[in-house]
């Protein structure tokens, strides 16, 4: 679903449009609104931001942000995840994270929600990948596999015990079985 304005607006005139919820991304000069997230795709966001933030934050190594507004490369986006090294966040003066993140994550992360179109956001994992980010990776629930993407290679498909790559920086092992054993809850 887009929407589209008889005139595209540009990337500086879609910035200056007030935030919706959910939040809506700025592709090849249109306006797509993201779907709200549902159950399994909140508690995998949460549950990874969780783990990489145990590992990374204190340190100072890296930071995970749950729906981040990046904007670079002439587009707007919200990836689920963006986890950017610490030597990448331009804090503001007194030490404060800024509000406005005009680079791409090191580190991007896409849940797929069943009303998405999977080469949407594919497309966006790709533009980080061609703006700088280092890793990206893709999860489909329903299929409990993990598309993992890495610049100048070709995306390899994870499934099962198979070990997740991250940042090197940071000291985090994780297979795609660990990631989609989040979603058991209700198991005592």
């Amino acid at each position: 679903m887009s929407a589209t304005t008889a005139q595209p607006l540009t990337l500086k005139e879609f910035l200056q449009i007030p935030e919706t919820k959910p939040a809506s991304e700025y592709i090849n000069g249109e306006i797509i609104p993201k779907p709200m997230p549902k159950g399994r795709h909140s508690r995998l966001q949460g549950k990874l931001c969780a783990a990489i933030n145990q590992i990374a934050e204190e340190p100072k190594i890296a930071y995970a942000f749950s729906e981040l507004r990046c904007s670079f490369g002439g587009r707007s986006i919200v990836p689920d995840v963006a986890v950017f090294r610490w030597k990448s966040i331009q804090f503001t003066a007194d030490n404060q994270v800024p509000d406005n993140f005009n680079l791409p994550p090191d580190w991007t992360i896409e849940i797929l929600s069943p009303e998405q179109k999977p080469n949407k956001v594919i497309g966006n994992i790709l533009h980080c990948l061609k703006y700088g980010s280092n890793l990206g990776w893709f999860l489909d629930p329903d299929d409990w596999s993990i598309l993992v993407f890495l610049p100048g290679q070709q995306p390899e498909l994870l499934q099962g015990e198979d070990c997740l790559p991250v940042l090197p920086e940071i000291d985090l092992t994780l297979t795609v079985n660990q990631v989609f054993s989040w979603l058991k809850m209700g198991v005592k």
